[in-house]
């Protein structure tokens, strides 16, 4: 049951009762027009969940009114279209305008109710993602005064006007999906949703679904391209999706339409792409594992993001400014930073990056009151599992007040190297012990900088 408000708009009254009848009983709240002038009417009295509205009807047929609903400004909510005779131009012109769906009259129940519930769930997501970004904005804004992040700004500043594609590159942990949010605020995209596809967090069974959304008897699914529609999508890590994967993005974006699994009317892609990743691209094209169509597209204006490491002046401003948000957020205190702790502080390596100084600036703030001491501090930078000088496989030093994602790395690095040594240096030994396939174990081993020759 459901207490979302749903405006019908069809000339035939027998249709407008038979739709009222169908969801009132659904527990929708119902109100209907006969045409556009009384549809005008009816949206400038009220804000409605969803619209039905009719393809063909006299006068402004629904295509028209579309048409001036979008030209006025975004469509505050989705609207269906419904059509007796449609054709398939006809329906790539409404989904091309922004329309959600698209349904056949005789309006089958169950089509009509499971397309009402998606277009309700997207409404939902779309309202949750600005939300979430109104809640996040603080913690994860870009922020610092050295050159070498002021000039990545000022770039990306000059960017964010622009459709073109960006491609942000750097450490883990510099913070490049923070970036991308930041020009997505700065954009005329900015009161549309704000998409993240984590590709290597996508199970290969499902990263098309995930990407393109589903279509089948029972309704439709919308993907995550199709659900930043008017927004910004940001693919992190594109050269984990599968070359298939790839292809299919690559033709995508080139085309500007989506075709969902299992659909058959294409949907237009408006979105603005923003790309990141951490590797080196180069090698990853060189090794086949990253398509050069994908890549070209998306490398139209690449940015280097500086590690923290490089940017060392902006540190005091970080800690302070996390050290604030976490206080605000969790209820306690803020701290004072003496001067020796933030010389400290920026003689550090950050091998995590401003990831790594946010997590640092939560526990501290956790733990203590008053001055932060070197005392405090030293172990919580000690702790940190550096994989560039892990030394021996059978010590394992992880520091459980780290990311996930950084956390998960370091465990990863020491687990293949003791099974490595295991296997007598033997990559073959190695999959069959770890239980990965050969291709995806030496990605795994490049990524994490394990040398098979020389054991890590």
């Amino acid at each position: 049951m459901s207490d979302a408000h749903i405006l019908v708009i069809d000339d035939e009254p027998d249709i407008r009762a038979g739709l009222t009848d169908i969801l009132e009983d659904e527990g929708y709240r119902v109100t209907t027009a006969g045409n556009a002038a009384e549809a005008r009417a009816r949206v400038s009295e009220a804000r409605f969940d969803v619209v039905l509205l009719d393809i063909w009807m006299p006068g402004t047929d629904g295509i028209a009114l579309l048409r001036e609903w979008v030209g006025a400004g975004e469509l505050p909510q989705p609207v269906v279209m419904m059509s007796g005779h449609g054709t398939v131009e006809t329906a790539v012109e409404a989904t091309r305008l922004g329309a959600y769906d698209f349904i056949e009259k005789p309006v089958a129940v169950a089509r009509l109710l499971i397309v009402l519930e998606r277009a309700l769930e997207a409404q939902r997501l779309r309202q949750a993602n600005r939300s979430l970004q109104r809640q996040v904005g603080s913690l994860y804004e870009p922020m610092g005064q050295s050159p070498a992040f002021t000039a990545v700004l000022g770039q990306l500043e000059r960017l964010a006007a622009h459709p073109a594609p960006i491609l942000l590159r750097g450490e883990t942990g510099v913070g490049k999906e923070s970036l991308a949010r930041w020009v997505h605020d700065r954009s005329a995209r900015r009161d549309a949703p704000f998409v993240t596809v984590a590709a290597g967090a996508i199970p290969d069974d499902q990263a098309a679904i995930a990407l393109f959304g589903r279509e089948d008897g029972d309704g439709v699914a919308p993907g995550l391209l199709e659900q930043a529609r008017g927004g910004t999508v940001y693919l992190d890590e594109i050269a984990e999706l599968g070359a298939e994967l790839q292809l299919r993005l690559s033709s995508a974006l080139e085309r500007r339409q989506i075709l969902r699994i299992g659909g058959r009317v294409p949907v237009t892609l408006d979105v603005r792409v923003i790309a990141a990743s951490s590797r080196d691209l180069e090698a990853e094209r060189a090794a086949g594992t990253l398509r050069d169509e994908l890549f070209f597209q998306l490398n139209v204006m690449p940015i280097k993001v500086p590690a923290l490491r490089e940017r060392a002046g902006d540190v005091e401003q970080l800690v302070q400014h996390f050290d604030r948000v976490f206080a605000s957020r969790d209820g306690v205190p803020t701290r004072h930073w003496p001067d020796t702790v933030l010389a400290r502080l920026r003689q550090h390596s950050w091998p995590g990056n401003v990831r790594e100084l946010r997590a640092l600036a939560q526990r501290l703030g956790l733990m203590g009151r008053g001055d932060v001491t070197l005392a405090e501090v030293e172990p919580a930078l000690g702790g940190h599992f550096d994989p560039g000088t892990a030394g021996s496989a059978d010590h394992y030093p992880l520091d459980l007040g780290l990311p996930l994602r950084e956390a998960r790395d370091g465990f990863e690095r020491a687990y293949l190297l003791r099974q490595l040594q295991i296997a007598g240096g033997s990559v073959g030994q190695l999959a069959q012990l770890s239980g990965m396939e050969r291709t995806h174990l030496y990605r795994k081993l490049r990524d994490l900088g394990i040398d098979i020759k020389g054991n890590g």
